[in-house]
């Protein structure tokens, strides 16, 4: 086996993803934000149908296949539309709601970001525990992330065993 010189290993980190530089909190991106490719989609499917009209029968270029494309455009613009959910309970308003909702003292949680339904409604799903070294129970919140409503909860006692990560 050779050696390998430490001057030879040149994997890294690159500087933009390094966590030690983050000074800002995380902001998560809103949902509202799909109403750019929604007027755009829109803006574009209304070009093609005025296009299809204005050339005529006669065109080579322009036929039926752009009425079609400007239709579907415009459906799947009007789909974006209707999916713009404003974002309005975050992660932290999310977490608080949960920790509300189990009826323990929450210790470690996390949050992560869901849609649910055809509208793709925006959804916070929360796994906590309680707040014991060794936590007695869990539980998992869904948080509606429009107007925070608890759509579901389910809590139990922990059946996991962390005896082995006890110091």
């Amino acid at each position: 086996m050779s050696q390998i010189d430490e001057g030879e290993i040149r994997d890294e980190l690159p500087s933009d993803l390094d966590p030690s530089q983050v000074t800002a909190p995380y902001l998560f991106p809103n949902n509202s934000r799909r109403k750019i490719p929604a007027v755009l989609y829109t803006l574009i499917g209304l070009g093609c149908l005025v296009l299809w009209q204005a050339a005529g029968e006669q065109a080579v270029l322009v036929n039926r296949g752009v009425a079609i494309a400007g239709v579907v455009l415009i459906v799947i613009g009007l789909y974006h539309w209707q999916g713009a959910w404003d974002l309005a309970f975050d992660e932290e308003h999310a977490l608080g709601a949960a920790a509300e909702a189990v009826g323990f003292p929450a210790g470690h949680a996390s949050a992560q970001l869901g849609w649910r339904g055809l509208r793709s409604r925006p959804t916070w799903r929360i796994l906590l525990y309680s707040n014991e070294t060794v936590p007695e129970s869990r539980g998992l919140v869904m948080v509606d992330g429009v107007n925070g409503e608890i759509i579901d909860q389910f809590v139990e006692k922990n059946p996991e065993d962390w005896t082995g990560y006890l110091t």
